[in-house]
């Protein structure tokens, strides 16, 4: 009993010293510093390291160049907004696209996120419209269908203007399950329904190719013609 009591002791003395530890990590600095640390940190993508040294970026940085960077975030949130049509981001009412008489209003690409009609459009394959579904289906993180702009995308196409719907949703988990979940709902609507095709990259070796990605490739094989 004394041996365990013992070994408690240690295990407790052991905790309090990596709790005090990580908090001395935490807190290495005072003040506005550390606060500008800990709100770095919370940007996706950024790292503790990272935070750190955008922090003493900014501290050596012209104040002209950082009030430049203040006045735009404050700008960012002020006067962007979603578009009421798509849901893609826009300082008006409705984004350039949805406002571009050239576009098809027949054919309508469903994507995730904002970020992905940017992508999109570099390719300048595409000259339709976009729906913006504002994230994935994913209930792993307490996200469902009502969650997503799907009641707008359905509301869109009620009027039968549009006959295509592309979905762009991402390769994954998540985006698998949106394209699944919309195809059901979009199918019996008569409209024609199509996934963006997944396989090998330009320019990749076939041998470091995982088993999906061939498997997909192989799915989604063109003919060649003379």
């Amino acid at each position: 009993m004394r041996l365990i009591g013992t070994r408690e002791a240690r295990r407790g003395s052991s905790a309090r010293v990596r709790a005090t530890r990580s908090t001395y990590a935490v807190r290495v600095y005072e003040g506005a510093v550390q606060d500008l640390i800990d709100e770095l940190g919370r940007l996706p993508g950024v790292g503790p390291k990272s935070a750190q040294r955008i922090a003493f970026h900014v501290l050596a940085a012209d104040p002209a160049d950082v009030r430049r960077l203040a006045d735009a975030l404050i700008e960012v949130k002020a006067r962007v907004k979603f578009c009421e049509t798509c849901g893609n981001v826009s300082q008006e009412d409705e984004c350039r696209i949805c406002r571009d008489p050239r576009r098809s209003p027949n054919v309508l690409c469903v994507v995730e996120e904002a970020k992905d009609v940017v992508a999109i459009e570099r390719t300048r394959e595409f000259r339709g419209r976009y729906q913006v579904l504002g994230g994935a289906i994913n209930p792993i993180a307490g996200v469902g269908p009502d969650d997503l702009r799907i009641a707008q995308l359905l509301k869109r196409l009620a009027d039968g203007t549009v006959t295509e719907v592309i979905l762009a949703t991402d390769p994954n988990v998540e985006g698998e399950a949106t394209a699944t979940y919309l195809a059901r709902l979009l199918l019996p609507m008569g409209l024609t329904v199509s996934r963006l095709a997944s396989g090998l990259p330009v320019g990749g070796d076939l041998e470091y190719a995982d088993e999906v990605t061939l498997g997909r490739a192989f799915e989604g094989r063109r003919l060649l013609s003379a």
